[in-house]
């Protein structure tokens, strides 16, 4: 009884999800900042640095394929020791098979037709264990001669082990142990031990394209390394070769794995589960595109999207090694944002993960995955990139007020907005100068780490952890209380820092009207409110940006916001019940101004029925603007605002180095 009352609630909200997430060329664009010849690190960092020096030379391993074979892994961190869900540890990813998850069984995923006809069984999952052996820890461990335990926790050993496995695979291929990289090409592609040659491959391509392009970085643990380009470069093209057990199905990039696993769209008793038929873009266009995390296991997730009483979403990211496995055309509509005027013009993609865990479950192969299948939709369908466009579950608008305090806060602060927006081939950067009338968040992600309670049970402190969020006050001091979210908070509580409270943050990417300056601190409006959070010129955490911003017309003293954008009432034809528009209980005050990355005509569909064929869409001609109004998204109705234009002038010299 209990699970089938809160199947209504699901269908009523359309992707508030229960028990989850929502409830509780083949080579990558590499963004990276270009090293000449000769740059390097200097005597007070270069402790990590002299260690892949030190393990390339004894092991006869090139320095620039051991750097370059770390940074696809770890991106040369070590997370304080900590494992990720694969079992790898270490600058190097180095797995200890003892500590890996249960492998999954894999099978054929259920057909469309079985879906049509009813529920799906608990089909086998297409999750099969890597078919090559990743890089072993405690093979490394044997190879350098020392404890597991230490390769584990020490850094220099980490790597040391990482250059003797290379050495050991060159060898076991009969290769030379030469200092030409591109001999290397082989080993490195085994080395992560990949689940299929187009991932193998895709690996192989990107470390040689880091080579060719340099690259340099301040880890988590403050340490400077660098990978000094080598523009003469050449291995040998290699593609990703193509899959002949791909289901013909999937919409994924070529050089990515992908499986299909379906969610059922069926009808029981006087509902229907667990997403809406469509024909996007012919009927609705699709211009965004969610991020999710899971907040649970990747195993769970696949048996929650074959139910038909749960939500749904369009993909899933496997943290471990980035495979992608699809459940709905992006033509149809899932049920994973908790809008459904955001699900009809969005493609959601989860992210196995917690998000108080990031070490662990936000892998840097999930990112490189996730961001070749987000370039890839964002090109199919003309979506922007852009933080307006690709955002998180914790930007999505609440549709009405009284939805505000049940929306969703993943992927949280720990998700590497920059660094993601880098592997899009986007970097998120300084588009005006210091004295310009927008900004954009920028951290720098490794450095910056506000504190946050939460991770481990209500009011414990988080670890120490670089993120992507920064916190705003009343007031220009660090004193001052945090904003109040009236939305989220109706009962008038204040704002905490606990991990999953929005009510006074921002985040990388995001974009918001300047509204005062004062010594270190900046402000910007926010939900209404100016809000200040510290920026100061030697350490930044936000950069000038160039772009529209909307403002109350003239005479008006104040303008509603809402959570979606509806169509005005006589654009509804006989026989469709019109939606019932409420704003959201928060209002525009005149002198506010807000950034805009988009205008709109609004649209609704009335998807409350089972039917084979999609429901009609109702497009009206009223048109909003899009604004980042508070940590989420809203709308604003053209009619109420003006638009300013605010170039701004040129960034003279950049603010803050831009790790990659």
């Amino acid at each position: 009884m209990k699970k089938r009352v809160a199947s209504r609630v699901l269908i009523a909200l359309r992707g508030h999800r229960l028990t989850v997430c929502v409830a509780a060329s083949s080579v990558l664009a590499l963004p990276l900042l270009v090293i000449p010849p000769g740059g390097g690190d200097t005597p007070d960092d270069r402790s990590l640095q002299h260690d892949f020096q030190a393990a390339a030379k004894e092991y006869h391993v090139p320095q620039s394929v051991l750097l370059g074979v770390s940074y696809l892994q770890s991106r040369w961190d070590t997370h304080s020791g900590a494992p990720s869900v694969a079992g790898g540890y270490g600058p190097m990813h180095l797995v200890d098979g003892a500590r890996m998850p249960p492998a999954a069984s894999s099978g054929p995923p259920p057909t469309e037709e079985q879906n049509l006809a009813g529920p799906p069984p608990r089909a086998p999952l297409p999750m099969s264990r890597p078919s090559l052996q990743p890089a072993e820890l405690r093979r490394a461990a044997r190879l350098i001669g020392a404890p597991a335990e230490r390769v584990r926790t020490d850094p220099g050993a980490n790597v040391r082990g990482g250059a003797a496995v290379l050495a050991a695979t060159q060898r076991e291929l009969g290769k030379p142990l030469s200092d030409n990289p591109a001999d290397w090409w082989e080993a490195v592609a085994r080395f992560p031990g990949s689940t299929d040659a187009a991932t193998a491959t895709t690996f192989a391509n990107d470390v040689f394209a880091l080579i060719r392009k340099g690259a340099q970085r301040t880890t988590e643990e403050g340490q400077h390394v660098t990978l000094t380009a080598q523009p003469s470069v050449r291995p040998r093209p290699q593609q990703a070769p193509k899959d002949p057990d791909r289901p013909q199905q999937v919409e994924c990039p070529q050089e990515v794995t992908c499986s299909w696993l379906s969610a059922p769209y069926v009808q029981f008793d006087d509902e229907y589960g667990n997403h809406d038929l469509a024909d996007r873009p012919r009927d609705e266009k699709i211009e965004y595109i969610v991020i999710h995390d899971t907040e649970a296991s990747l195993d769970s997730m696949l048996k929650t999207i074959q139910d038909p009483t749960e939500a749904s979403w369009h993909y899933s990211v496997r943290s471990s090694d980035g495979h992608i496995t699809q459940h709905i055309r992006t033509k149809d509509e899932a049920w994973h944002s908790g809008s459904k005027f955001v699900n009809a013009r969005s493609i959601g993609i989860e992210h196995e993960g917690f998000l108080t865990q990031p070490d662990a479950w936000y892998t840097e192969e999930m990112y490189r995955s996730s961001a070749r299948l987000v370039r890839y939709l964002a090109t199919k369908y003309g979506i922007p990139l852009d933080r307006q466009h690709i955002f998180g579950h914790d930007n999505v608008p609440a549709p009405t007020g009284d939805t505000i305090p049940d929306m969703h806060d993943d992927p949280g602060p720990y998700w590497d907005w920059r660094h993601y927006f880098d592997l899009l081939g986007a970097p998120l950067k300084a588009t005006a100068g210091a004295d310009s009338a927008m900004v954009t968040i920028l951290t720098d992600y490794a450095t910056h780490r506000p504190t946050y309670t939460g991770c481990t049970g209500d009011g414990l402190p988080c670890a120490s952890h670089g993120s992507s969020a920064v916190r705003l006050h009343t007031e220009p001091r660090e004193s001052a209380p945090l904003i109040q979210d009236r939305g989220r908070r109706p009962d008038g509580e204040s704002s905490t820092t606990d991990v999953n409270d929005l009510g006074s943050r921002v985040s990388s990417g995001q974009t918001y009207a300047v509204a005062g300056r004062q010594g270190d601190w900046t402000a910007i409006w926010y939900l209404g409110h100016k809000a200040w959070f510290k920026n100061p010129k030697s350490h930044p955490t936000a950069v000038g940006a160039a772009g529209k911003m909307v403002t109350p017309k003239d005479g008006l003293t104040e303008i509603p916001v809402y959570g979606r954008a509806l169509p005005e009432g006589d654009a509804y034809p006989a026989g469709i019940e019109k939606a019932t528009e409420a704003p959201l209980p928060y209002t525009i005050d005149a002198g506010q101004r807000y950034v805009t990355q988009a205008r709109l005509t609004g649209s609704y569909t009335d998807r409350s029925t089972f039917a084979y064929s999609p429901s009609p869409v109702v497009k009206g001609s009223e048109e909003y603007y899009e604004i980042q109004f508070g940590h989420r998204l809203a709308y604003v109705r053209a009619g109420d605002v003006v638009v300013i234009n605010a170039p701004g002038t040129p960034p003279d010299q950049p603010t803050q180095p831009q790790p990659k």
